[in-house]
């Protein structure tokens, strides 16, 4: 998070969505994680808070989180790149027709075993039609 603050002033929300657009939406931090981060940042010196409109707390880097960053380029290059895979990774595994499919599978088995006639062996149908595609799947070459 510090790269990407040196990189331009951000706001919490901003970090989270350049983050999850770095992975190819595979990956987006939670609140839970940016926000603890940017006061740890923000305490020890790395980050400044920037004036701003509204209620949005927006940081820059320091002085001190420059020097930090430059010290530990490596680090970040390697943090970058691994961002960088998931990404990849995520584009070759998500593509839009395996979100529809997935999606519609969804939705037919919420449609299908929320009837009332569902009964056990319904759903260990169910399970070995599930199992079968995922066979299927698995032997694809």
């Amino acid at each position: 998070m510090l790269k990407l603050i040196a990189d331009a002033p951000r706001h919490g929300y901003d970090l989270i969505r350049e983050i999850e657009g770095l992975t190819g939406g595979g990956y987006a931090p939670s609140p839970g994680v940016v926000y603890p981060t940017l006061s740890m940042l923000d305490e020890m010196g790395l980050i400044e808070e920037q004036q701003s409109e509204g209620a949005k707390k927006r940081f820059a880097a320091s002085d001190e989180g420059r020097a930090h960053l430059a010290k530990n380029a490596a680090v970040v290059d390697g943090l970058f790149a691994r961002l960088a895979a998931v990404g990849a990774e995520s584009e070759r595994t998500d593509g839009a027709p395996i979100r529809r499919a997935m999606g519609n599978l969804r939705q037919v088995l919420q449609h299908r075993l929320m009837r009332e006639d569902v009964n056990e062996d319904t759903l260990h149908e169910v399970a070995a039609l599930l199992d079968e595609a995922a066979q299927k799947i698995e032997r694809l070459k």
